[in-house]
């Protein structure tokens, strides 16, 4: 089936790619680590449990 160019420049669409999954899958589990490090953080703070450097 050959298109014409109307048809061709009417062609809408916007499919979510892989890559773009992938990089959002990512950025979410950036965001959950960061917060499980800053809790970590916080609670040893609060408990004085920090090591001295």
């Amino acid at each position: 089936m050959k298109l014409s160019n109307e048809e061709l420049i009417n062609i809408s669409g916007g499919a979510v790619t892989s890559t773009f999954i992938n990089a959002a899958v990512k950025g979410i589990t950036l965001l959950i680590e960061l917060g499980k490090s800053l809790g970590s953080t916080i609670r040893r703070i609060s408990e004085k449990k920090s090591c001295s450097i």
